[in-house]
């Protein structure tokens, strides 16, 4: 664009996770253990002057570029426009201009936490670019209006667990003041494979459908509930003490309990029972579930590849995560 002059840039990250016990729960008062991922999504930052100039994102490899300003006919596109124009207007008081780019590092509705990944990758970089600092909390007050966006309601966890610097085990619990994560400790690294559905699922029409199984028929949809934030706290323990036998049993608990939900698809069930077929000590779905990723617990790395091959001859795509506490 003629005439635009650009500043000094600024650079920021955020986290992609994965929750092994607790989604949805979470929501209404349960506790939840998630786990950072290291990779998740990388933004750079710059001001720009000039006439004309409007705030703007573009996310890559979706390929995607919106203005802050200019409302898109693409639904999906108009929800990321509104909400870098919210993280826009809540990062710069005198409504500077940037332009910022985000490199994802995971994939996009696969409940890796993509969408706070890139919100704190984006506040990061803006601020950087800004030359300001933000606290915490303020970043994720900010990561959080994002998500409200896309979500609705969302938990938090996943941007809280955007925000880690290091990856690690935590325990989170939504409260009214704001989230709480708490780091968990384990006696010995945790192999854990994830498996991509290539099912777009929407966490914002499953967060939906548990608030209506909670209308609909209360006294049930509560002692689910209730029974999930057992499993968490159990499969606290079990991590606390590396019980992985334990721990493997009590993901297909938690994935029995979503799946009363209506959460689970026919593709990520038949994933987790391939995944179990090839040695799995445990497997679940992932995030929100309708689809996105499942993860699978696995007895020591060279299971888990194990694993991994097997969902990947299976024609899906796999990788492994370690994680420790």
């Amino acid at each position: 664009m003629n005439g635009v002059q650009a500043g000094p840039p600024g650079s920021g990250q955020g986290s992609g996770k994965v929750i092994l016990f607790g989604e949805h729960a979470v929501v209404h008062g349960r506790p939840a253990i998630a786990a950072a991922l290291s990779r998740g999504c990388l933004a750079r930052a710059q001001t720009t002057t000039g006439a004309g100039a409007q705030s703007l994102l573009r996310v890559e490899p979706w390929g995607v570029q919106v203005g802050s300003a200019e409302p898109e006919a693409d639904p999906e596109r108009e929800l990321l426009r509104r909400a870098f124009a919210v993280v826009c207007e809540l990062c710069s008081s005198e409504r500077q201009v940037v332009s910022v780019q985000g490199e994802m590092e995971i994939p996009s509705g696969a409940g890796l936490g993509s969408s706070a990944a890139l919100s704190v990758a984006v506040i990061r970089a803006i601020d950087a670019a800004l030359q300001q600092s933000r606290s915490d909390a303020d970043v994720l007050a900010a990561s959080l209006a994002w998500e409200r966006v896309f979500h609705g309601n969302p938990s938090g966890v996943d941007s809280a667990m955007a925000m880690a610097t290091r990856g690690g085990l935590r325990r989170f619990v939504r409260s009214a003041a704001g989230p709480v994560l708490t780091p968990l400790h384990t006696n010995d690294v945790v192999h854990v494979v994830v498996g991509n559905s290539a099912e777009h699922g929407s966490t914002m029409a499953m967060v939906t459908r548990v608030a209506e199984h909670l209308q609909r028929d209360p006294a049930r949809t509560e002692a689910i509930l209730d029974a999930i934030g057992d499993v968490v706290d159990n499969a606290q323990r079990a991590l606390e003490t590396a019980d992985f036998a334990r721990l493997g049993r009590l993901m297909d608990e938690n994935q029995g309990h979503l799946e009363r939900l209506g959460l689970s698809t026919p593709k990520l069930e038949r994933m987790c029972q391939s995944a179990r077929d090839a040695g799995a000590l445990g497997a679940k779905l992932t995030g929100g579930g309708g689809g996105g990723c499942m993860i699978a617990l696995a007895a020591d790395a060279s299971r888990g590849q194990l694993i991994a091959r097997a969902l990947s001859d299976a024609g899906y795509a796999a990788f492994v995560v370690e994680v420790s506490g």
